[in-house]
């Protein structure tokens, strides 16, 4: 069983990450145990998934969260994929999910993350982090705390620093 950081706890994860087949099918569901699915999948399959309650999403960095919308909130975890440290589209994702759709789950990230990415996918929205295997994973959540304060606004802070100093 692997480990990933969940509300800055590192905890133990049993589930599963599906992904489309070589030739574009879906994936044969396990019949129990928690999944996460693709997005297509999720979409092509929304009622026998939903009635599971333990289905996840995840979005490749080409997914579009409108494509998802509302049904959010009706996912415990989604899942967002980062294949390359220079591919920065699933930040995007990331805000989209908490800011335009409201998602209060959990908003997890995976693939390459490690402790230099992670205090920005946190102030993206992100409480949810599936490390780089060849990374510490307790090195990795120490990442959290690398500043202490910002000047702009994010998902975790909404009011920028000089709106903070002028109310105090």
């Amino acid at each position: 069983m692997s480990q990933i950081i969940v509300d800055r706890q590192i905890v133990e994860d049993s589930t599963q990450l599906l992904r489309l087949n070589e030739d574009g099918s879906f994936a044969d569901v396990p019949a129990t145990g928690p999944v996460l699915v693709p997005l297509k999948q999720y979409l092509a399959q929304k009622e026998a998934l939903r009635a599971r309650g333990d289905v996840g999403v995840w979005f490749a960095p080409d997914d579009e969260p409108e494509d998802l919308g509302a049904d959010a909130q009706a996912l415990a975890v989604i899942a967002v994929e980062f294949p390359a440290f220079t591919d920065g589209r699933g930040f995007s994702i990331g805000r989209l999910l908490r800011e335009r759709y409201g998602y209060t789950g959990q908003l997890r990230a995976f693939g390459d993350v490690f402790k230099d990415t992670i205090n920005y996918l946190y102030r993206c929205g992100f409480n949810a982090f599936a490390v780089r295997a060849d990374k510490d994973i307790a090195e990795a959540a120490k990442g959290l705390d690398d500043f202490t304060e910002f000047y702009q606004a994010s998902v975790q802070q909404p009011v920028p620093l000089f709106r903070r100093r002028t109310l105090a």
